[in-house]
């Protein structure tokens, strides 16, 4: 099975390989949250984690520049969401030093802004 998967495109992109690793910083640092948070913010941090490489593969998936460009918008915005939600965990004292999430989430941010970028000019000049 893992052979089939590392043949699929997304799984040599930069950009899901950083926010693979991303969401597995989240499902770390959430795992000694309070139990009263386990349907709140850890559930919606995770979620949020989960949709970056999950859009970045279903966008790469579809076939077409255009979907593929609209779902690393989605994974954008879901980063926006993570870094949100740290920041909202660190400041109830849930988390520590969520530096780590947020350099993290703002690496993979670049890399698919540059994504963007050059998938955009990629159709621009070959006429996608």
């Amino acid at each position: 099975m893992k052979k089939i998967i590392d043949q699929r495109a997304h799984c040599n992109l930069e950009a899901w390989k950083q926010a693979m690793q991303l969401a597995k910083f989240v499902y770390q640092k959430t795992k000694d949250f309070p139990d009263h948070e386990r349907f709140g913010l850890v559930s919606q941090l995770r979620r949020s984690a989960v949709s970056v490489p999950s859009n970045i593969a279903e966008g790469a998936g579809r076939g077409t520049t255009k979907d593929f460009i609209r779902f690393l918008h989605i994974a954008r915005g879901s980063l926006c969401e993570i870094e949100t939600q740290t920041l909202l965990a660190e400041d109830l004292g849930y988390m520590n030093k969520a530096d780590d999430i947020i350099g993290q989430s703002n690496r993979v941010f670049q890399l698919i802004c540059g994504l963007i970028s050059f998938l955009e000019n990629k159709g621009q000049t070959t006429g996608i």
